[in-house]
Formats: structure tokens, sequence, C-alpha cells
């Protein structure tokens, strides 16, 4: 197994899943995966508190997108089919040693999404998708924030609260940070789900009492892109109620994933 900063598979490093995914800790006695998917403008260290708290039960892989930190030197991908296409291939080879479950927060929890339905056409099916502050993908909103001027984008993500504010306030990080949120806002909000064969995983939906953009109905609309059934958990907060309840939501993710190896092991063949 690799050091920690870029997943290697079995016969060594595997250079694209080293691009596309982070390990903040190495967990070799590890039961399963859980590898997750930032938000619009977020990069893999958003999860660096997961895989500290799963550690060493459930090994945590976080994606970096392209023009993300260490990436920045890359394009921007302004495409969630495009992103998970990239995210899956190099995910799929690292998917043989261990259950796997994925975890997206916000536009994260679409690309997870697309992501699952990839590996599971390439007969490689993750175990639970959770999806967490995102409406259903068949739910639409006409959005526009990526037309927004660099103050309007700005305005936008304070108020939603999921960044620093003191990184906001920079005119120099302000203007680092822009060109990666726009990018994956004009992803997101040109998305739209395409039908087609549903998950054959569960799906486990997380959101806040107060999301301005998420209502419950749009939550609970994700019962629609599972043929396995989906559990709904509704937390105290807005758009990033995640900050606020991290130890709840680390818990949940640790006992949900706990019962399905469970029910997994006692199943007949």
């Amino acid at each position: 197994m690799s050091a920690p900063g870029g997943p290697g598979g079995p016969g060594g490093p595997d250079p694209d899943g080293a691009r596309w995914f982070r390990r903040f800790r190495t967990t070799e006695s590890a039961a399963s995966r859980l590898v997750c998917f930032p938000h619009a403008g977020g990069s893999a260290s958003f999860y660096f508190p997961f895989a500290r708290a799963l550690a060493p039960d459930i090994e945590v892989l976080a994606a970096q997108y392209p023009g993300r930190q260490d990436r920045r030197r890359e394009p921007g991908i302004d495409d969630v089919g495009v992103l998970a296409d990239g995210a899956a291939a190099a995910l799929l080879p690292l998917l043989d040693d261990r259950p796997t479950a994925l975890f997206g927060h916000s536009m994260g929890a679409t690309v997870g999404y697309e992501v699952a339905r990839r590996l599971e056409r390439a007969g490689a099916r993750p175990e639970l998708l959770f999806a967490s502050g995102r409406r259903a993908p068949c739910r639409h909103r006409p959005e526009s924030v990526h037309l927004h001027d660099d103050e309007g984008l700005a305005n936008h993500i304070r108020r939603l609260g999921g960044t620093d504010g003191e990184l906001l306030s920079d005119p120099d990080l302000l203007r680092m940070i822009l060109p990666g949120v726009r990018v994956d806002y004009r992803a997101i909000e040109t998305y739209r789900h395409r039908p087609g064969t549903e998950l054959s995983c569960s799906i486990a939906v997380l959101t806040g009492s107060d999301d301005p953009v998420v209502s419950i109905d749009e939550a609970v609309d994700w019962s629609r892109h599972t043929t396995r059934g989906h559990t709904l958990d509704v937390f105290p907060g807005g758009h990033f109620f995640l900050n606020d309840v991290r130890d709840e939501v680390v818990a949940l993710v640790a006992d949900r994933m706990a019962d399905r190896l469970s029910t997994k092991e006692t199943s007949p063949p």
C-alpha cells in the first residue's frame, strides 16, 4: 500500500489513483473504505477530519478535483459527467481489496451518484452511497450562480457558510479560489439527470433542516435513484450542517457501514 497522500493498487502506485484521490492516513487493517467527494469549490482536505475520526476501522479516500490545491495547474472540469468519468476510471482499480461506500456533500453527492452509476456498469457496485446536502438528481432548479460576477459569487458562498470567512475577505486568496468555485457551479448548475438504470446499492440521505437549497421533498426523492432502498436523516443547520455536527455524521457513517457489512456477511451466497 502506498504512503499517505496517494493511493496505490496491490501491484504498486497507480498514477490515476494518486492524481484523483488523497489518502490522509495509512490504514492497512481497515475492514472497509469510504470514498468522499467535495462540494463546489471544495478540495480533498475538507475530509481530513473524517479520515482521522474513522481510522483505523475505515480507510478514507478523498477526491481531488482538477484545478484544486496540488492540481491547481490543471484546467477545471465544468461537466459533472466528465468529472465522474475521470474519478470512476481512477477509482475502479482500487476497489478489489475491501468493501467500499461513497460519500458526497452538495455537488459531491451528485458526483458520487454518477461515479456509482459508472462503477456499477463496470461490475464494481459500491456497498452504499451517502448523499449529503443535495437534492435528488431528478429534481432540477433553474440556477445561474456561475454567471455572477466575482462579488456576486463570493456573496453567494458567504451566505451558504461553507468557506472560511477570512479566506473570502482576502482579495488575493479570493482571486485564487473563485475560478475553481465558478467551474464547479457551472458543472452542477448545467447538470441534467439522464434516465437509465438506477443504483442497486442503498442510498443514505443526509440533509440540513434549514438548508436553503435543498427541501425535504427534494431530499426524499433520492429514493427514486435506487432499487435497494434509502434512509433519510435530517440534522439541525443549513447547507453546511456537516461542519456543525461532524461528530454525529461520522458516527452515522460508521454505524451504517458496519450494519451494511454485517448484513452482507450474514446474507446467503
